[in-house]
């Protein structure tokens, strides 16, 4: 994680930022380093520089740390991690506490690792209340109550969809959209065993309802109520419950279509606003066909991977949050948000390989009617796809307090911007020759990749791209845009304007 944010070869180069805090740490530890710990930690992870200021202008200096300073500083660093009564959890190592030398400084570098949701979060003084931070641009900020209390609701590995509502009759779900679903499941998987059950067995098997140990009798999940109830119902458990779809197509009219849980015109449950805002999102959006065999395919990549958007947006949001989920259609954009920070963090998620669901519940009932996958490949697939299509990549944007993630997917075609020397295009070439237009779509996708993940092995980005590593290595080798770091065997790459 460090040579994502820190490397000693770019300390000139570097600001403070959401990532990088600096410090003085002349008179010793600075009180407020604790405070960074614990908001890095519960953000996405960073370096603190100890030994080193900020100038008016944002550029750094070294502020005259010796040895001795260092060797103190490290000793005290460590003493203070350890004490419970300080720190609630130490996630360091040795290795994350290096000194370097500036020059003729030395300076303390200190790498944050961002804390696994069961670590967080992580408070200091013995007050999680009162003493948790998190970090955004502008610095470390005290978390709400609702922040803290929100991280503490993903701690467990069992969701909390996934709890019984002891509380909650059956007779709170809405049976037409659970006919509606079974229909669709027997339809897409006939002959599956669940076919047969009762519709309380059904609900029982798919995750939706369980039996009560209070009773003996079946109630519903919290993913049952959410995907089957009515809003009225839903409500009563889940406060903030609200969904929201927007569409606004005409400048001159504030909404061309809209549709809300709360307007009592239709059940407000989970399963109808995703299958009603899918089929109102494909319809407007002008989604490019596909042939096989002279035959018509309707069902493209680009309908997955909205399918896919969606499903996540859903099965990713926080019920406890305010302002609930909003899909927004806009002449060329869709905008999909939920209420809740991005449980793996903001690249995790964009390299895929960890599936990590707020609600896994939801998710196990979306999957049994072949929408959205368990692998952690979603996000990926949909930045490929687009990329494919020659779309503009689309963006992960993380918002807090209060918690919020957007998926912003454009439907503007990607603009090719034209190398130039002397006012004049350069024509890029590969092995003297010039390079051909799949080679380019190749060099175009790198780009966007690292644009997305910072810094990565030629073997990631082969897999992105579904070629063989020593392919990979030639395209690698002949792009000037990149930064090779690291020997033979560990070497990686980024591009050259990230810092």
């Amino acid at each position: 994680m460090k040579q994502d944010v820190f490397d000693i070869r770019k300390f000139d180069e570097y600001k403070e930022d959401n990532r990088r805090e600096v410090k003085k740490a002349k008179g010793g530890l600075p009180l407020s380093l604790w405070d960074s710990y614990s908001a890095l930690a519960n953000s996405n992870g960073g370096v603190i520089l100890l030994g080193v200021l900020e100038r008016e202008d944002g550029s750094w200096y070294t502020t005259g740390l010796k040895k001795d300073d260092t060797r103190k500083l490290i000793k005290n660093f460590w003493d203070t991690i350890n004490d419970r009564k300080k720190v609630s959890i130490n996630l360091l190592t040795d290795k994350d506490v290096e000194p370097y030398e500036v020059e003729d400084d030395l300076i303390l570098v200190i790498t944050v690792p961002m804390a696994r949701r069961e670590d967080k979060p992580v408070y200091l003084n013995d007050d999680m209340f009162g003493h948790t931070f998190r970090r955004n641009s502008e610095g470390d900020y005290h978390c709400t109550r609702a922040q803290v209390k929100a991280m503490l609701r993903d701690q467990p590995e069992n969701t909390m969809d996934m709890e019984i509502l002891e509380d909650i009759p059956m007779e709170y779900l809405n049976m037409e959209t659970v006919h509606g679903y079974r229909n669709r499941h027997k339809s897409l998987k006939p002959g599956h065993p669940f076919e047969r059950y009762a519709d309380d067995e059904y609900l029982r098997s798919i995750g939706a309802a369980a039996v009560s140990s209070k009773d003996g009798k079946y109630h519903p999940t919290g993913a049952g109520l959410l995907m089957f109830g009515d809003e009225y119902n839903i409500v009563r458990q889940y406060p903030e419950y609200f969904l929201d779809y927007r569409e606004m197509l005409d400048p001159t009219i504030r909404w061309t279509d809209r549709l809300q849980s709360s307007s009592g015109e239709w059940s407000g449950n989970v399963c109808d606003f995703y299958f009603r805002v899918y089929n109102k999102v494909i319809k407007e959006v002008k989604v490019p066909f596909k042939t096989v065999g002279g035959t018509r395919i309707d069902d493209t990549p680009v309908h997955k991977a909205l399918r896919e958007a969606l499903a996540n947006c859903l099965m990713n949001a926080d019920f406890y949050e305010p302002r609930g989920i909003v899909v927004k259609l806009e002449d060329h954009k869709l905008t999909l948000e939920n209420p809740g920070y991005i449980r793996v963090g903001k690249k995790q998620i964009r390299l895929g390989g960890v599936s990590d669901p707020r609600n896994k519940g939801l998710m196990k009932m979306f999957n049994l009617i072949d929408i959205g996958e368990r692998a952690g490949s979603g996000v990926p697939d949909i930045f490929n796809v687009w990329n494919d299509e020659g779309f503009e990549s689309p963006e992960i944007i993380e918002e807090f307090n209060p918690d919020r993630t957007k998926l912003i997917l454009s439907f503007e075609k990607r603009k090719k911007q034209a190398i130039k020397t002397s006012d004049k295009k350069q024509t890029i070439k590969t092995n003297d020759k010039k390079q051909t237009i799949k080679s380019q779509e190749h060099t175009d996708k790198i780009v966007a990749y690292l644009r997305e993940v910072g810094e990565v092995k030629t073997a990631d980005i082969a897999e992105q791209l579904g070629l063989s590593p020593d392919r990979t290595r030639v395209i690698l080798a002949n792009m000037p845009e990149l930064e090779a770091l690291g020997g033979n065997r560990n070497r990686t790459y980024r591009l050259k304007t990230d810092i």
